[in-house]
């Protein structure tokens, strides 16, 4: 298993969850939020995706081992790594926001926004970000300027979907700060992100195989 690969992993969640979680717990800004996230895949996959591709997110490497595109022993690795990196971001933005920490920028649903819509949402803007991985990196179509598709792909994802539901798209986003918030429902609601994320990785997954891998 590529050590490096699984170290970068590890450290790209990490700066996803402190910096994107970070900017929801500070900022009412929602295109703020929704950028921070998004300069976050951008950068991160300039800077590491030649490492480890840049999933950054479970529900990317699930969708991406589903699709054929990493082993299954690969995937396990990233999995685990993208899951502690998410947790030590929470933990690491826990401790320097200190009594400002409250709810820690945790996905949950809004009022008035029930378990259904929160699983059809969470799954419908992962399928739509995983969608734009597999048509411009995965596919090579997009070449220097995939990472820039998805980073506006993952924006505006949250700017629609975060007053809904918080707009993880993402395990990882949701399970480190609900180890930490002060959100009643953050860890109540967490399987809700663990399952409809990494489906709709699965269907963006089939769509592309659907379509003929290189179209």
């Amino acid at each position: 298993m590529n050590t490096k690969a699984l170290a970068a992993e590890l450290v790209g969640t990490f700066t996803l969850i402190f910096i994107g979680a970070g900017a929801a717990q500070i900022s009412n800004d929602l295109t703020a939020v929704a950028f921070a996230h998004g300069l976050v895949v951008l950068a991160f996959a300039y800077a590491y995706g030649p490492i480890s591709g840049t999933h950054i997110n479970p529900a990317v490497t699930i969708g991406l081992l589903v699709g054929g595109k990493i082993k299954a022993g690969d995937a396990v690795g990233y999995i685990i790594c993208q899951l502690i990196g998410g947790i030590l971001g929470a933990s690491a933005l826990a401790f320097v926001l200190g009594g400002q920490a409250g709810a820690l920028g945790a996905t949950v649903p809004a009022e008035g926004v029930g378990t259904g819509q929160t699983f059809a949402l969470e799954m419908i803007l992962t399928f739509l970000l995983v969608n734009t991985i597999y048509h411009t990196a995965v596919s090579g179509k997009a070449g220097n300027f995939a990472p820039i598709a998805i980073g506006l792909t993952l924006a505006f994802c949250i700017m629609m979907g975060g007053p809904l539901t918080g707009a993880s798209l993402n395990p990882a986003r949701s399970l480190g700060p609900a180890l930490f918030s002060d959100a009643p429902n953050a860890l109540s609601s967490l399987w809700i992100y663990c399952l409809a994320c990494p489906l709709g990785g699965v269907l963006a997954a089939c769509l592309y195989k659907f379509l003929g891998d290189e179209e």
